[in-house]
């Protein structure tokens, strides 16, 4: 099997996707797979579209390229598109239709949430077929050896860690709790952590600050913490809470987005304007959700094995997948405009 993944990995530091799509590259070649980033091979079996804004440095090639690719080099190589992205994460427009114009060339569609899934759905989304496979974190990075119990003897340390520095990422909530840690019976009995990038003039007062860190560095940072916490709103799939949780920390968690399909089962969720009682909650019921959080199920490990079978399955569809594909639509697709070019 021979796959292209439409991605620049970045080095360092960077957004979940990237992660994903450098795991999911490793495990291919593990299992045999010749994994390549561009589309220079016209003998490819699958080609995997992660990002056709091609603006953005993490796209390695938008779906013109590849419907370049099909109609000159190879009409048999078969398109997945992965969606994880959408206007209501940051409160952009022109996002959705981007990714609606791109899902042209794609046999399948892969979304990374049945939220995220759903919302694309009701907007207009065409796809002629599709699944949801959700994001999960590296294992052997994140996991919860080294992880210590709160012993209720200090403060339950609270942590979070974000790549984009946007007030949506949930700075409502963090906000407010650096303000709430400033008093003194709550500074006894929480304290709160923030690694990463924050919005631009934004400066906590009384929470422990830290830049962002390579994923090595940044598992050791969690499990020195008890509870992993995230505000952010309409993720359209998030891995962060994954990071946390698979080092061990129960999750306190937003009702919004695609959170609650992730973290139910292994925290508490809140709203608002009930966070605090939440938060009391988690204070009070912590051991429960401690005792849990072995069984966290959203490991790259599974994730890869998903995208894995699903390709095995649509390879072996390959004939019937390519007589739906018509040249019609291949030919009306050319010429699509770049958003934000």
């Amino acid at each position: 099997m021979k796959v292209s993944i439409g991605i620049n990995v970045q080095a360092g530091p960077w957004g979940g996707g990237n992660q994903a799509m450098g795991v999911l590259a490793n495990y291919l070649e593990r299992r045999g797979v010749e994994v390549s980033f561009t589309l220079t091979d016209a003998y490819l079996d699958l080609i995997i579209l992660t990002e056709p804004r091609t603006f953005l440095k993490s796209s390695a090639y938008s779906e013109r390229d590849i419907l370049t690719y099909l109609q000159r080099s190879n009409n048999r190589a078969l398109v997945v598109h992965r969606v994880n992205e959408c206007d209501e994460r940051k409160n952009t427009t022109g996002v959705n239709q981007r990714l609606r114009n791109a899902n042209v060339c794609a046999d399948h569609t892969v979304f990374v949430s049945h939220w995220l899934k759903d919302l694309h759905l009701s907007q207009g989304f065409n796809t002629m077929s599709c699944s949801v496979i959700l994001n999960g974190s590296d294992r052997t990075i994140f996991n919860p050896e080294g992880y210590q119990r709160w012993d209720r003897k200090q403060p339950l340390r609270l942590v979070t860690h974000h790549w984009a520095g946007h007030w949506m990422k949930g700075f409502d909530v963090y906000e407010r709790l650096d303000e709430l840690v400033q008093h003194d019976l709550l500074k006894r009995i929480v304290s709160f952590t923030y690694i990463g990038n924050v919005p631009k003039g934004f400066r906590f007062k009384n929470a422990t600050y830290l830049e962002p860190t390579s994923s090595q560095h940044l598992a050791l940072l969690l499990k020195q913490h008890h509870v992993y916490l995230t505000a952010s709103r309409n993720e359209p799939g998030a891995n962060h809470q994954n990071e946390g949780a698979n080092c061990g920390l129960p999750l306190l968690y937003r009702e919004s987005g695609c959170l609650p399909e992730y973290c139910r089962g292994f925290g508490i969720a809140f709203k608002k304007d009930n966070f605090e009682e939440k938060l009391h909650e988690m204070v009070n019921t912590y051991d429960h959700w401690a005792d849990r959080m072995r069984e966290y199920p959203h490991t790259a490990e599974r994730m890869c094995d998903n995208y894995y079978n699903l390709f095995v399955m649509l390879l072996d569809q390959r004939e019937n997948l390519l007589k739906r594909r018509t040249q019609v639509v291949v030919q009306a697709a050319v010429g699509v405009k770049e958003y934000g070019e």
